[in-house]
């Protein structure tokens, strides 16, 4: 429970900063210091919640605001450091309703799982961040700068899986 308020905390962050001015975050610094300000810190997983929301937000051409993201928090996750990078890279937020803090559990082989749509519940990806990312994530934690970890994760194959996810009708 006191994760998920501190997610909560932290996300509701976001969408205070969302609607107090324009984030236009498009440098790796711009990045890296919008993640430590709403997350009190970058690391790895903050880094690839950046790089899922990117690729989201790409894959479904969509602009602030037009994604729902269903994060999924998983039990050998440190916390749900990736919800945040997420929702500063689609503008999603909990205050907006655009990001839901899921009370299950991701799978057991996954750290995370997000699911990001259109709001109208069309087909959308879902992301997961499979527990053999861990290691390298750590890695990246231990022994590199905010600015090297932004760049390794940017840089790194296999951190996340990407698959279709099909309307909720279907």
């Amino acid at each position: 429970m006191k994760a998920f308020l501190s997610v909560g905390r932290s996300v509701l962050i976001v969408g205070l900063l969302l609607l107090s001015h324009q984030v236009n975050a498009e440098t790796p610094d711009e990045w890296i210091a919008l993640g430590a300000r709403v997350h009190s810190g970058f690391g790895a997983l903050v880094a690839v919640g950046v790089k899922i929301g990117l690729d989201a937000v790409k894959r479904l051409n969509a602009g602030p605001g037009d994604l729902e993201v269903t994060y999924y928090d998983g039990d050998k996750s440190p916390c749900a450091c990736a919800a945040d990078g997420i929702a500063i890279a689609t503008y999603s937020s909990v205050g907006q309703r655009n990001l839901i803090i899921s009370p299950k559990q991701a799978p057991n082989e996954a750290i995370a799982v997000a699911v990001i749509r259109p709001p109208n519940g069309g087909p959308g990806f879902k992301y997961t961040i499979p527990i053999s990312a861990l290691a390298n994530l750590r890695t990246f934690n231990k022994d590199l700068t905010p600015r090297e970890v932004y760049d390794a994760v940017m840089a790194a194959s296999g951190l996340f899986e990407v698959e279709p996810a099909p309307s909720p009708s279907q």
